[in-house]
C-alpha cells in the first residue's frame, strides 16, 4: 500500500484536475497519481540531463539515472540540443558497467 500525501492546490490547478477527471473518467486521485508519475519522470531526465550537460556523468550513466533507457536518453539530450560528450575514457567505463 502507498503512502497518502495531502496538498494544498490553487482553484485552477483543481479545475483542471477536475476537467481531465471527466475526459478521461478517472476520479480526481488517479489524474494526480498519473500526474504525478508523468512530472517524476521529466524531473528525472531533466535532472540526469543537467548532470550530464555539467560533465559530471556520463551519457549511459543519465540514462540509469533517469531510469530510461540509453537510445531514449540519447533522444532527450538532442531534443535539448545538449551536445554528445563523449570520451574513450565514457567507452571503457561504459563497456565495464555491462560487465
Amino acid at each position: 500500500m502507498g503512502a497518502t500525501i495531502t496538498t494544498r492546490v490553487s482553484d485552477n490547478i483543481a479545475q483542471e484536475i477536475k476537467i481531465i477527471s471527466n475526459t478521461e473518467h478517472l476520479d480526481k486521485s488517479a489524474v494526480v497519481r498519473r500526474l504525478l508519475v508523468d512530472a517524476i519522470r521529466r524531473w528525472r531526465v531533466e535532472n540526469a540531463l543537467k548532470q550530464y550537460a555539467k560533465g559530471g556523468i556520463t551519457l549511459w550513466k543519465a540514462a540509469e539515472n533517469a531510469r530510461i533507457s540509453l537510445r531514449e536518453m540519447i533522444e532527450c539530450a538532442s531534443e535539448k540540443d545538449i551536445s554528445f560528450q563523449y570520451t574513450v575514457d565514457d567507452l571503457r567505463e561504459d563497456f565495464e558497467e555491462l560487465k
